[in-house]
């Protein structure tokens, strides 16, 4: 098992001309250790990985794995819709350190489902460390099936998914195909419960960015035998997980950081500030948690 519980999807903090802050990151960082999550998460979708040069991405990985010394698991986004270039991440990133490796289905040109197998089985095959596929067909527009997830699942490098189609039947069909051989994680944190309630191991998170400590014990909760004590902390923070989905992901994130003085509220286009209606929904959510 890569990791258990909660894995924080760490934004990549940025300076008002669009250069990484390193800075802000460390502290981040040190923010999630501090709270006891339970895995970092960097370079991935609410990473704006999207718009990020390799060589940004190395640095944010070498970075890291620094600051985190060993203290969790880092896992590091890899993904393409390149196969070739997906191996090449994969390989650097495991070089630099990372203990796992997230990787999406391919976007835009999308495949098959047998494209899909020989997609990840090569990438699985370039490297020694744990993958976890990555399913989120919201925005790749692939669809990864369960039958395919057990096919893959059979690859002694492939581990995990990370689920976040939104859809429960699916990962219900998931974890009746795959038993044991795949380890399931929520890709949504409105799902975290229902995911672990179909013997899932916990979540990569958005949330986790500003409420680590809780996202963690959502997760401890319910792999401790606490599943109503679980079930009530999903649904206290229904409403800012929702509010943190009010703009594109990581707008809503990054402006809560920002009101919390973690870091700047600063993006890559094509993202941009979420409207002011919106952010006033966002921090009237967050004052009612006691976070700003």
């Amino acid at each position: 098992m890569i990791f258990e519980g909660s894995a924080a999807a760490v934004v990549t903090p940025m300076a008002e001309n669009g250069s990484i802050d390193f800075k802000a990151m460390g502290k981040l960082l040190e923010f999630q250790l501090e709270n006891g999550t339970d895995a970092i998460v960097v370079n991935g979708t609410t990473g704006e990985s999207s718009t990020l040069q390799d060589e940004e991405k190395y640095k944010l990985i070498e970075f890291t794995v620094k600051r985190v010394h060993g203290r969790v698991p880092v896992i590091a986004g890899a993904g393409s819709n390149n196969t070739a270039h997906a191996v090449e991440l994969s390989k650097k990133a495991q070089e630099l350190g990372a203990d796992g490796l997230l990787e999406v289905t391919p976007y835009y040109n999308k495949t098959s489902q047998k494209g899909l197998i020989a997609h990840f089985t090569a990438i699985a095959d370039s490297v020694s460390i744990p993958v976890i596929l990555y399913h989120v067909p919201s925005r790749t527009g692939m669809t990864m099936e369960p039958e395919t997830c057990k096919v893959l699942s059979q690859h002694p490098n492939i581990q995990a998914v990370k689920e976040a189609g939104g859809n429960i039947s699916h990962v219900a069909r998931i974890a009746s195909l795959c038993g044991d051989d795949l380890d399931i994680y929520s890709g949504n944190d409105d799902q975290t419960v229902p995911v672990l309630s179909l013997g899932g191991k916990g979540v990569i998170s958005v949330l986790a960015n500003i409420m680590p400590r809780e996202t963690h014990e959502m997760c401890r909760l319910f792999l401790n035998g606490k599943e109503k004590e679980s079930l009530k902390l999903q649904l206290d923070l229904l409403d800012l997980m929702n509010a943190l989905f009010l703009d594109v992901n990581p707008v809503p994130v990054k402006a809560a950081l920002s009101l919390m003085g973690m870091c700047g509220e600063n993006y890559r286009l094509p993202l941009i500030r979420m409207s002011a209606a919106d952010k006033a929904k966002l921090t009237e959510t967050m004052k009612r948690h006691a976070l700003i």
